[in-house]
C-alpha cells in the first residue's frame, strides 16, 4: 500500500511543533513507533526532523497481542514497550522522544522511568494530520494552561453542575493537576499534541455525586456522540449505578462489566478543555480509524471526566473511558471557571 502524499502544510505543522520543543542540533532524538503506528505521521515526523537538522534514530516495536476481554481504544497507555530493558535503556539515552505509538505513553507504566532519566516526550496523538495541522499550538495556549493549573492547584473543592441534572463534588486538595499546551521544552516532562487541557487526579475517596451524560456528550472509547441521557451515581470515587435507556447506557454497562475489575469503575481524572480552536463536531467529520478523539478532549469549556487508572489513588487498570461532557458549570471554591459550557 502506497503512502498518501506528504502534504507540505502537514510537514510544516510537525516542524513547527518540534521547533517549539527547542530541539538543539546536538540532541539525541528518538522516534518511537510500533508496528501499527500510523505510517503517514511517522513519515511526516521523519521529514520534519530532517528539515530541522537533528540526528535521530527510529525505534519500532512490535505491537503486542490483544489480551483484554474487550477492544481497547484511546487510552493513552501504550503497552508496546512491555518493560523491555533494551528499549528503556535506549530511551534513557535520548533527550527528546517523539512518541508515535498507537495509544501513547501518557499513562504508560514506563513513563515515570523514562521521564526520570531526564528525557522529554512529545506524544503525537494518533490523529489524521489534517487535525494536527489545524491544531498546531500557539503562544497563548501555554499561558492559558498555566493559568488553569494555578487555579486548580490552589482550589480545595470542585463542583460540577448542569441543567441536565449533574451535581458532582470533587475534593481538589492533594490532587495533582497538570496542564497540557501542546509542546514540551523542559527535561523530564511530557506533553501531547493536540493540547489544551487541564486534568487533575483526585486522591482516593474524593469524588461523590451524580454525573448526567446528556445527548450530545461524547464517549471517546466508543468514538460516539451519546444519543440518550445516562445518569452515573458516583460514591467514593466509583460508579455504583448506571441509569439510562438505549445503546449508550447498555454499552457502557457491558464494557465495564467485561473487565471484572472494580478499578475500571473508578474515577481516573477530571478537568476541562482549554483549546478554543478545537471543534466539537470533529468526531463526525473523520472516519473512526482517522481519529483518536484528542481534539474533543480539548474543546474549550467541556468537562472532561475519565474512568480507570489513577496512580495517585493507588488504582491500576486497562479499563478506561474519556468522556467530554458539555454545557456544565465548573466552579472552584465557589468561583466559576466554566459556565454552562463556556470557558471563562
Amino acid at each position: 500500500m502506497s503512502l498518501p502524499t506528504l502534504e507540505s502544510p502537514w510537514i510544516a505543522a510537525f516542524e513547527a511543533v518540534f521547533r517549539r520543543c527547542r530541539l538543539a542540533p546536538d540532541e539525541i532524538v528518538c522516534l518511537l513507533t510500533e508496528s501499527r503506528s500510523r505510517p503517514l505521521n511517522v513519515a511526516l515526523a521523519e521529514v520534519a526532523l530532517a528539515r530541522i537538522g537533528v540526528k535521530f534514530i527510529r525505534m519500532s516495536i512490535p505491537t503486542p497481542p490483544q489480551v483484554a476481554p474487550v477492544p481497547i481504544r484511546s487510552t493513552g497507555a501504550s503497552l508496546a514497550i512491555g518493560g523491555h530493558p533494551a528499549v528503556l535503556a535506549a530511551l534513557a539515552a535520548c533527550s527528546f522522544i517523539v512518541d508515535l505509538t498507537v495509544e501513547g505513553l501518557l499513562h504508560a507504566p514506563e513513563l515515570k522511568q523514562i521521564l526520570g532519566a531526564g528525557s522529554r516526550v512529545l506524544m503525537v496523538s494518533n490523529e489524521h494530520p489534517d487535525a494536527l495541522e489545524r491544531l498546531v499550538p500557539q503562544d497563548a495556549d501555554e499561558s492559558t494552561a498555566k493559568a488553569a493549573v494555578k487555579r486548580a492547584r490552589a482550589a480545595r473543592r470542585m463542583h460540577v453542575t448542569s441543567a441536565a441534572g449533574t451535581d458532582l463534588h470533587v475534593v481538589m486538595e492533594g490532587a495533582p493537576s497538570v496542564g497540557v499546551w501542546g509542546w514540551t521544552d523542559r527535561p523530564g516532562t511530557i506533553a501531547h499534541w493536540p493540547g489544551g487541557i487541564l486534568v487533575a487526579f483526585p486522591r482516593a475517596g474524593s469524588v461523590q455525586g451524580r454525573l448526567v451524560l446528556d445527548a450530545g456528550d461524547v464517549n471517546l472509547t466508543f468514538k460516539r456522540y451519546i444519543e440518550q441521557p445516562i445518569t452515573l451515581t458516583i460514591e467514593d470515587d466509583h460508579i455504583t449505578r448506571i441509569e439510562g435507556r438505549g445503546a449508550d447506557a447498555q454499552m457502557m454497562r457491558r464494557y465495564l462489566e467485561a473487565w471484572n475489575d472494580r478499578a475500571a469503575y473508578a474515577v481516573s481524572h477530571v478537568g476541562w478543555g482549554l483549546n478554543r480552536a478545537a471543534r466539537y463536531e470533529a468526531l463526525a467529520i473523520y472516519d473512526r480509524e482517522d481519529t483518536n478523539g484528542t481534539e474533543l478532549r480539548a474543546v474549550a469549556g467541556n468537562f472532561l471526566f475519565s474512568t480507570g487508572a489513577n496512580e495517585f489513588a493507588g488504582r491500576f487498570t486497562q479499563g478506561h473511558f474519556d468522556i467530554p461532557v458539555f454545557n456544565t458549570t465548573i466552579s472552584l471554591d465557589g468561583e466559576d471557571v466554566v459556565r454552562e459550557g463556556v470557558l471563562l
